[in-house]
């Protein structure tokens, strides 16, 4: 379809402006609170964007192939709210959006956009993390482009518009995704930088004089500057249009606006985070020529310039099925896979393609990570894989991979790829790595299953972008190695200490340690099944031996019995690359003193707490009085849930062999052993009180 000129609407631009700007005052002044200067600074390109450039269906807002639009500084969510609502999205009603800063537990208008709601493609706040979100949402057009266009049917070309502000580009996260972007020459890409000058501290030269243009370039960005951001929408539009026919390199618009724009503090910090104030308000209403006792004022003339767009929006849905039909009758096999990866399907027989079966010979969790799914990544084009430059360590490369690329880039190293690649080099940029991912996994639910991949310690620098995918319900699957005091010799600043306990209290994530290459096949069934769930598959560098009670199904369940005693005095929890040691512990134990004791292998806290209670109480058995106690070298909080005492550590590590490391913090079978038996005398003895968290 054809889209609309800037000069069939000129005449009515100043009041669709104006109107805009004091309905966001409105909107803020209502409940005293929240962020009006950027949203009422960035009015015309809004206008710009969504009334003639922007390709995007409001009463379809799944529309395959539209367009994807990422508020990264989304403290301006009334910008995207306020458009949302003007251009025609059902479920955005004039009620609903007068829900900003209310009360309402149904608001749609949250404090800052959430992907739940139509028409926002992912969750921003933390800044920064948007920019890398749609470099995502880039990459995913670029791969299904290269994989399912053929000539005469481009069935995805859609491009990705990020907006963004000062802050975000102070952000290490947007910065590493911007070098990403210009180095992949994504030119489906275009950010729009809302350029005031205004953080919450102050001007931007408070903190900033670095050339922002000279920067992007050099990261292999076009450049277009917009001098008057607040006023010339037919300037924008040019710039926009310019943009999406861009055939070599991702587009950098600098838009100078002016934050506040109207009211007494346009130009200040002030008018980033607070309402303007209610003689503020109607002053400006007075100057724009309004009357100042009316509110949240939207002219039948507003509703008419936005009006077509529903009806625009249908046209390009029904284009693009015109297409797709089209596409199938040409290529039928092709058109087939396309078709279910849009419905976010995988092949039935998935399952199928783990082994049942591994050598029985020690091997690290890592490399058994390698041998359950590489078979799947090759045969499976959903799967996205990326490293954070660690390919030797990851086994996360299967037989006949392609890397993501440029098609023209040729390296120094020979390794180059193409677009319909499934390998990502992100280089070390760990925190990048995982927003870009979360971008891929929100293009289209289950249409990529993105993995990354690093060591375990590296998931600290991810964590912001692993919380926002667990936010946001996408599924993403984080392959973490080195996961233990066991890596040995890189030390205290690579031993993961404290971490799993972070990630065991990230809400909606899946924090799974198998003990073998058995649990490892479970990790990766669990996480591929766990659909609107984020996981962390978290393997050893070092060999484990194979268990021969290990049961992938049990890994499901978060835990499960691995040898049971019916006159056993002591439950023993194995957790991955410790499981073993819970084994020979308990050996020792019936040798050396007479201690029967039960033992449990419990790879995930969260898929057990999903279990039902009589099968926890059945894998624990606390409740007939038989004390547990946990072997892992993390520190021990959250364990209090499930066991009464902790062989753990609560130091950070020590740099030595893997075999000294686990020596030098007491992991040894004789020395656990008597760690335990003295605990259980102690119970004896009433020196030690069930229910009381002991530290061992």
């Amino acid at each position: 379809m054809a889209m609309p000129m800037v000069r069939d609407f000129s005449s009515q631009h100043d009041h669709v402006l104006k109107s805009f700007r004091l309905l966001i005052a409105d909107l803020c002044q209502q409940f005293g609170g929240g962020h009006p200067g950027g949203a009422i600074g960035m009015a015309a390109i809004g206008v710009a964007l969504w009334r003639y450039i922007m390709r995007y269906a409001p009463h379809t807002p799944d529309f395959f192939n539209r367009d994807r639009f990422v508020l990264s500084n989304g403290h301006a969510c009334l910008f995207q709210y306020t458009f949302l609502h003007l251009t025609g999205y059902k479920a955005m009603t004039f009620d609903q959006l007068k829900s900003y800063h209310s009360d309402r537990v149904d608001a749609l208008c949250p404090g800052h956009p959430e992907i739940e709601h139509e028409g926002i493609e992912v969750t921003t706040g933390p800044l920064g993390q948007g920019v890398a979100n749609a470099v995502g949402l880039a990459i995913a057009t670029k791969n299904l482009a290269a994989t399912y266009n053929r000539p005469g049917y481009e069935v995805v070309n859609n491009h990705t518009w990020c907006m963004i502000g000062d802050a975000c580009l102070q952000e290490g996260v947007a910065l590493e995704a911007i070098s990403l972007a210009g180095h992949w020459k994504l030119n489906n890409l275009t950010i729009i930088y809302d350029n005031n000058q205004i953080t919450c501290d102050g001007s931007v030269d408070l903190t900033n004089t670095e050339d922002v243009n000279a920067k992007m370039r050099a990261c292999g960005w076009d450049v277009i500057d917009v001098e008057d951001g607040c006023y010339d929408i037919e300037g924008l539009v040019q710039a926009l249009a310019k943009a999406r026919a861009s055939t070599e390199k991702p587009t950098f618009i600098n838009v100078r606006t002016v934050i506040g724009l109207g009211s007494k503090v346009e130009g200040q910090a002030a008018a980033h985070g607070a309402a303007f104030g209610a003689p503020d308000v109607a002053e400006m209403k007075r100057k724009y020529g309004f009357k100042p006792d009316e509110y949240f004022g939207i002219s039948d003339a507003v509703r008419e310039f936005f009006a077509d767009l529903p009806a625009r929006g249908e046209g390009f849905v029904q284009e693009w099925k015109d297409l797709v039909q089209k596409y199938s009758e040409a290529h039928p096999v092709l058109a087939t896979e396309f078709q279910r990866r849009v419905r976010g399907e995988l092949p039935a027989d998935w399952q199928e393609k783990i082994p049942s079966q591994f050598p029985d010979k020690p091997t690290a969790s890592r490399a058994a990570s390698g041998l359950v799914f590489n078979p799947l990544a090759r045969d499976i084009n959903s799967f996205m894989v990326g490293t954070a430059d660690l390919s030797p360590s990851v086994n996360m490369i299967w037989e006949g991979k392609v890397d993501f690329q440029h098609p023209g880039l040729r390296t120094t190293c020979g390794i180059n790829g193409n677009y319909a690649g499934r390998y990502i080099h992100y280089g070390v940029r760990e925190h990048a790595m995982a927003a870009i991912s979360n971008g891929l996994a929100a293009f289209n639910p289950n249409t990529f299953f993105p993995i990354t991949s690093s060591f375990f310690m590296f998931y600290l620098y991810a964590a912001p972008a692993v919380r926002m995918g667990a936010l946001q319900h996408l599924q993403i699957i984080h392959v973490a190695t080195h996961d233990s005091i066991g890596m040995g010799e890189d030390g205290p600043t690579h031993q993961p200490i404290e971490l799993a306990a972070l990630y065991r209290a990230m809400p909606n994530l899946l924090y799974i340690r198998p003990g073998d290459n058995e649990e490892t096949a479970g990790a990766w069934i669990a996480a591929i099944k766990a659909k609107k769930s984020s996981t962390i598959i978290s393997t050893s560098r070092h060999t484990l031996p194979q268990l021969k009670q290990t049961r992938r199904d049990g890994v499901l369940k978060g835990a499960y019995i691995l040898e049971e005693a019916q006159s056993a005095v002591v439950t023993l929890i194995g957790v991955g690359a410790e499981l073993s040691f819970a084994l020979e512990v308990s050996a020792q134990l019936k040798e050396k003193k007479g201690i029967t004791a039960r033992v449990v292998s419990f790879p995930c806290q969260r898929l057990f707490e999903q279990q039902s209670l009589e099968y926890k109480r059945s894998v624990l058995q606390r409740h007939k009085g038989i004390p547990a106690v946990v072997i892992e070298p993390y520190a021990p909080n959250g364990w209090e849930r499930y066991a009464d005492a902790a062989i753990c550590v609560q130091r950070f590590g020590h740099s030595l062999p893997g075999k000294e490391a686990y020596k030098f913090f007491g992991f040894e079978t004789g020395v656990m052993t008597k760690k335990i038996g003295n605990y259980l005398e102690r119970i004896k003895a009433d020196e030690a009180l069930r229910g009381e968290f002991v530290d061992l």
